[in-house]
């Protein structure tokens, strides 16, 4: 029996988690260790941490709050952005994290899944995906979160990151990403269709309804969320609120949220929803 898996995902820049739409635009929306710790407690089966500012400094950020975040909770967690060599990789896991997500590294250098496979295990190695559709159909690669062009033909790509050695491929629709708008279900479900190893659904989902397509029909493994999950933590959450009072930003974002076409869904709700309708998740907060 195949038990799916709800990820929050956490882009940060500097000491904020931060949320814009299309990986750009983002909007400072509180400090991430808080919204992990609330994340685990409500039953998330993994976190995703993406230092998003990583590639243009040419270093990841994040050691810090991997340390703090491992030390309080008890489910995987997964850490990318800036992570370029073996002694990276080997870094970011001591610091607290149980797998790693290459992207640009990997794109520019494609023997380093096969390198960091046969150093740390298949299962420790994500590659992230970050795709744009093109005006003839296609779809490509973009790096340094989706502010660069490749070249590279995403499902192309996505065969030989999962031949390198790639334990799950994380992918990201660009045009989706912070949406609402749903999960690009060709995209994804093309590249599930065509590696064998676990796909993870990334950018647009608005509601669970979208969650739960991108869990059948593209047969994703599992779905990263953001927006649907943070949007949701902020309106519920006095205590959360209070980092915007502390950190002196009069116009927080979450006062006249922009995001229409995003409903409210805690992991709770998501999968209690799921589990109505036949699909298996693990743990409940009320069980």
């Amino acid at each position: 029996m195949r038990y799916v898996r709800i990820i929050p995902r956490l882009d940060i820049k500097g000491l904020n988690l931060v949320k814009g739409v299309h990986l750009e635009g983002l909007r400072i929306l509180g400090k991430p260790e808080r919204f992990a710790r609330y994340y685990y407690e409500q039953g998330a089966d993994e976190l995703l941490y993406l230092d998003v500012v990583a590639s243009l400094y040419g270093r990841n950020n994040l050691l810090e709050i991997v340390e703090k975040t491992s030390r309080e909770i008890f489910i995987p967690l997964t850490v990318g952005g800036g992570i370029r060599s073996i002694e990276d990789i080997r870094t970011v896991l001591r610091a607290g994290a149980d797998k790693i997500a290459l992207n640009t590294a990997a794109i520019k250098r494609p023997e380093l899944i096969n390198e960091a496979a046969n150093h740390f295990g298949m299962s420790t190695i994500v590659i992230s995906i970050e795709a744009k559709k093109m005006p003839d159909g296609s779809y490509e690669a973009y790096i340094d979160n989706g502010r660069e062009r490749t070249g590279i033909e995403v499902f192309s790509w996505a065969k030989e990151v999962s031949e390198r050695g790639a334990g799950e491929i994380l992918i990201t629709s660009i045009d989706r990403e912070g949406t609402g708008d749903g999960f690009d279900l060709e995209l994804v479900g093309k590249i599930a269709k065509s590696v064998p190893v676990s796909v993870i659904s990334c950018g647009g989902a608005g509601k669970i309804d979208d969650i739960y397509d991108a869990l059948t029909k593209s047969e994703s493994d599992a779905v990263a969320l953001a927006s649907i999950l943070h949007y949701d933590v902020l309106d519920r959450n006095n205590y959360l609120k209070e980092d915007f009072v502390k950190g002196d930003i009069i116009e927080a974002q979450w006062i006249n949220r922009s995001f229409s076409k995003v409903d409210h869904a805690g992991v709770p709700n998501i999968k209690k929803d799921l589990r109505e309708r036949g699909i298996m998740c693990r743990w409940l907060k009320d069980e």
